[in-house]
């Protein structure tokens, strides 16, 4: 009995000494190497606040700001990292050689989320649309609401989000609205009528509105001559937000206009003359 109680006092003695020369030998490595860690996040936190902050002040696009500021801290822990690690006198090359195995794998694996993320970086350099633009892509559109590394965020009228990958806006069609949208609309004058008068009767009924922008500026026209009429075109600039809105109040608008001014707006017609 005696010889098992000093067995294992002599193995809880063995255990003490080995973390006591463990803590003695790297327990400086280590306390060192969590200072550097937590001096790392420190430091990529400020340095990633001062460049947006920098960013901003130079009127850089609210988008690239926090994509640089979001590189600069990821950049700046990455090298605390490794010179934590250098405390524990662990080689980063071989490190650095998996992660590039497991890095290749893995591409191969989400290729499409890649593709995505590098469609991203593109739209962020080269900027062909910002935050608040009115973009319109595979015959989907709506105001910018966001801009980020896999998708693009847009916001309907209707208050419907659309999450648009961005590998489907690089190489498409894109049309850029900016701010604002186009409003088409046709109405048909009698030919008894003046177009003029017609034209000018519908320039003043449109400036009434102020959902139509003073810039760019509103067009009224002929568009065609129809069978049973003069087809009079309108095209104006809306807010995006207010499209089919602003598309009823011009469209109403002209009808009083027309209807104040006596100027006929024909039924279709078609004359049939019987030879006897």
């Amino acid at each position: 009995m005696e010889e098992t109680v000093k067995q294992e006092l002599a193995s809880v003695e063995k255990f003490y000494d080995l973390a006591l020369n463990f803590f003695v030998e790297y327990g400086f490595q280590v306390v060192g190497a969590i200072i550097i860690l937590l001096l790392g996040f420190w430091i990529a936190s400020r340095v990633g606040k001062a460049v947006v902050a920098l960013c901003e002040r130079r009127n850089v696009d609210v988008t690239l700001s926090k994509f640089t500021g979001s590189t600069a801290r990821i950049l700046i822990l990455v090298c605390f990292v490794i010179i934590s690690l250098g405390k524990f006198g662990v080689s980063v090359a071989p490190f650095l050689a998996v992660l590039g195995v497991v890095g290749l794998g893995a591409g191969l694996a989400v290729q499409g989320l890649l593709s995505n993320y590098s469609a991203g970086i593109a739209i962020i350099l080269t900027r062909p649309f910002k935050v608040g633009n009115t973009i319109t892509v595979s015959d989907v559109y709506g105001e910018v609401m966001d801009i980020r590394l896999a998708s693009t965020i847009l916001l309907t009228e209707d208050g419907e989000e659309i999450t648009l990958p961005n590998k489907h806006v690089i190489g498409e069609i894109l049309k850029n609205s900016f701010d604002y949208r186009l409003v088409e609309s046709a109405v048909g004058i009698a030919y008894s009528e003046s177009p003029q008068q017609a034209i000018e009767v519908i320039s003043g009924a449109i400036d009434q509105l102020d959902c139509v922008t003073k810039e760019p500026a509103y067009m009224v026209g002929i568009e065609s001559f129809a069978d049973s009429a003069i087809v009079i075109s309108v095209r104006c600039w809306v807010p995006t937000r207010e499209l089919y809105q602003s598309r009823y109040r011009i469209n109403a608008a002209i009808y009083q206009a027309l209807q104040q001014a006596n100027i006929t707006i024909p039924f279709p017609q078609q004359d049939v003359y019987i030879k006897t």
